[in-house]
């Protein structure tokens, strides 16, 4: 399945900031979006997760990178998410 056509995002769909935890697959990255949620009982705050597959056409996050992703059309059977831009680079890793 060829995917010529380029991936249309409209201005009204939900767009997420997360942090990329895997590049590894070709044009696909995980990233993960973080938030904190009270507990229904007890009333602590708890940490929580979602993690996303996203459309990476370019290879151009890295692990580590801050990313702002969008809501799009289904490109795979996981993936419903594209990359619009990296926010933050990841700082280098300091190798001895």
């Amino acid at each position: 399945m060829s995917q010529a056509t380029e991936i249309k995002v409209s201005e009204q769909a939900p767009r997420r900031v997360g942090v990329v935890q895997s590049d590894a697959r070709d044009k696909t990255c995980k990233v993960a979006i973080a938030f904190s949620v009270k507990h229904p009982k007890y009333g602590k705050y708890m940490r929580r997760r979602t993690v996303l597959h996203v459309h990476d056409e370019d290879n151009a996050s890295k692990v580590g990178d801050r990313v702002e992703v969008a809501e799009c059309r289904p490109v795979s059977k996981t993936k419903s998410w594209v990359l619009l831009r990296v926010l933050e680079s990841a700082p280098e890793a300091v190798t001895r």
